[in-house]
């Protein structure tokens, strides 16, 4: 009895059907195993056991794809909410997870860090950032550019960490110290320890400014009280809704 032969792979009928969550979940694992430059269309294809054609009814392209892999990616990022937290402790672990995000997929996210729509507003990421930030007291005007900020920051720490230039640049060699000086005791920072100082002066400069602009608002209170009420109209008024009577200077 002849043994009837099989047709090349990537040309048999697939028993389960192409979906967009299947091709995203096989790119993924390609791109995590030999990087995003590596991944084709073809090689997709032959993953996913289907003809190449086949996936271009779901993805148009291949920056579409990994457009599509990196919101997948970006939608799976989860924090434990800490209602009752500082807003501090709430920022540093919203940045940690992110971070353990960041090196669970290092090539994709490698990639995605330098795509300008990267990070979207409805991205749980961004959501759970501008909510600490509000309730940390920043000006509603003011929560947009501030999160901006502080993801420029954080994700520029990350590809530092991920492309190796962050550990390349703490161990380069100080300056030669002058007679009787002694050079730093630690070359060579562990990424942990420098990631947590990076998250202690972002928070210790929003500190800053909440506190100063929070005592500019007294003073301002108290030289108003004392003038008496020779104008009929407040200089400026206190944060509505909110309350919090924050003032924050226009950016120069």
């Amino acid at each position: 009895m002849t043994k009837a032969k099989l047709p090349p792979r990537g040309t048999r009928k697939r028993d389960v059907p192409l979906t967009e969550t299947g091709i995203y979940a096989a790119a993924l694992r390609l791109i995590d195993a030999d990087g995003v430059d590596a991944l084709t269309m073809r090689k997709l294809a032959t993953a996913l056991d289907a003809n190449p054609m086949s996936l271009y009814h779901h993805v148009p392209n291949r920056d579409a794809l990994l457009r599509g892999v990196a919101r997948a990616v970006g939608a799976q990022f989860r924090t434990v909410t800490l209602e009752n937290a500082a807003w501090q402790e709430r920022i540093r672990l919203l940045a940690t997870d992110f971070r353990t995000l960041a090196h669970r997929h290092p090539n994709l996210m490698a990639y995605s860090f330098s795509q300008p729509d990267f990070i979207q507003p409805e991205d749980p990421f961004w959501a759970a950032l501008t909510a600490t930030l509000d309730a940390a007291g920043v000006p509603h005007s003011e929560i947009r550019p501030i999160a901006a900020l502080m993801c420029a920051v954080v994700i520029g720490v990350l590809t530092a960490e991920l492309n190796g230039a962050l550990h390349q640049w703490s161990n380069l060699e100080p300056i030669v110290p002058a007679d009787g000086e002694e050079g730093p005791a630690d070359a060579g920072p562990e990424e942990d320890r420098m990631f947590r100082l990076v998250l202690d002066t972002i928070i210790t400069g929003l500190e800053s400014r909440l506190i100063t602009d929070g005592d500019a608002q007294g003073a301002d209170r108290s030289l108003a009280t004392e003038a008496g009420s020779w104008t009929s109209e407040p200089s400026f008024g206190p944060r509505q809704p909110s309350g919090s009577g924050s003032r924050w200077p226009d950016p120069v």
